[in-house]
């Protein structure tokens, strides 16, 4: 049974955000912290609070970057993670929540995309099977959406239905081991960061570019997860081996595979690094080949990194960095190891994740601590990022997707 979301949409009413005549929509999503609607909920959200309204939507300027109004789905469930399937028809968000039910359970949404208009209808809202979802994605498959129980300490394989909407979870597995320590093996000199290890944390789920297999990150563990994935039953089980460890203390956060699928690149939060692995995806294996620090030479002080990107034609890859306020930029060479080539202050406080726009020439920030996000023109040629100018308030933004309306040629 699908749990109601007690929400409503706002639509934007200006000129601008009407689509042109000759030019389909390209629109964002824009996931966030959201404090609860006093009006229409009775509990309070507190995995976290936030200056968010729900799920803002915008209509993007496909030459200038710019980002417009275009709607509003509210929400006081904190949906700070969305994912939208290969065919732009569904949308997914994770409520980072622990209201639901007396078990104290998150909960995650499904919706469908108006395609004319990019609005958002709820489909349903199901449960996490436990507190704080903070991240999902779509199972290339298209029949899964794979969730990660931030605060709940494990990860969900929930059904997609013929709808798109979401049924009860096919698997659910609870991280367990021994917890790192608080200080991070790789710290920066003077470093205090210390965030998530008092407990196991799944902070990320994804699979593989095949589909065979599906890997999750454990900040508390410090370790990665493999798992052979059934897609006819959408059941996890142990990869041999069933996860590799990374340095005491240092939180694997996020990791993005490179488009050649032969090199994975590991984020950890409280060691400020990237972890380059190959990775063998006959067998599900990750083996590490480098490390190389995520913050400019000479840095010393407390960072968590946040989010890590490889742009679409594989030549660079792109970290961020919340207290030093900055994304890194990395070249690739012909090995897949990493160079630090420069950074690019992120015009705002906390950047928590970014996204490049369909066509890879413009990245958004969303600047978390900051209420905004902000634009940048990508250097194809250097992987320099170089501030628009283009600032969008919203409060507490925590991730941004793209949609192109455009007709499927």
């Amino acid at each position: 049974m699908g749990l109601a979301l007690v929400a409503h949409v706002v639509l934007g009413t200006c000129a601008a955000c009407a689509p042109s005549a000759t030019e389909p929509p390209l629109m964002a999503y824009v996931g966030t912290f959201s404090s609860p609607l006093h009006h229409v909920l009775p509990t309070q959200v507190d995995l976290p609070p936030g200056n968010g309204r729900g799920i803002h939507l915008y209509r993007v300027d496909r030459t200038t970057g710019a980002l417009t109004p275009a709607g509003i789905y509210e929400s006081g469930t904190s949906p700070n993670c969305i994912a939208i399937n290969a065919v732009g028809t569904r949308l997914y968000a994770c409520n980072e929540t622990d209201q639901a039910g007396d078990n104290h359970e998150g909960t995650v949404s499904a919706f469908a995309i108006n395609r004319a208009d990019g609005q958002l209808t709820l489909l349903n809202t199901v449960r996490a099977g436990a507190p704080g979802p903070t991240f999902v994605s779509l199972h290339p498959s298209g029949k899964f959406l794979l969730v990660a129980n931030y605060f709940g300490c494990s990860v969900a394989v929930l059904p997609i239905q013929p709808d798109g909407g979401l049924g009860n979870a096919t698997d659910f597995k609870q991280d367990s081991g021994t917890i790192g320590p608080r200080k991070a093996t790789n710290a920066p000199p003077g470093s205090f960061a210390f965030s998530g290890h008092d407990r196991t944390h799944a902070h990320m789920i994804q699979s593989d570019p095949s589909g065979r297999f599906v890997l999750h990150a454990d900040l508390g563990l410090d370790r990665i997860f493999v798992w052979k994935f059934d897609e006819r039953v959408g059941v996890l089980t142990p990869s041999d081996p069933v996860s590799v460890s990374l340095p005491p203390g240092d939180g694997p956060r996020h990791f993005a595979f490179h488009p050649g699928g032969r090199w994975c690149y590991s984020l950890q939060e409280e060691g400020s690094n990237i972890v380059l692995f190959d990775y063998d995806g006959t067998k599900g294996r990750l083996a590490p080949r480098q490390t190389i620090s995520s913050l400019p030479p000479g840095f010393a002080g407390s960072n968590f990194t946040s989010e890590i990107l490889v742009s679409g034609d594989g030549r660079f890859v792109y970290a961020g960095n919340r207290l030093h306020d900055s994304i890194a930029i990395f070249s690739v060479g012909a090995t897949g190891e990493l160079t630090f080539v420069g950074e690019e202050w992120t015009r705002g406080n906390y950047p928590r994740s970014f996204n490049f726009d369909p066509t890879g020439r413009f990245l958004y920030c969303c600047n978390q601590r900051g209420d905004n996000i902000a634009v940048f023109r990508v250097d194809r040629g250097t992987g320099a990022l170089v501030f628009t100018g283009h600032y969008t308030p919203v409060g507490n933004p925590s991730f941004i997707a793209f949609l192109d309306l455009a007709p499927a040629k």
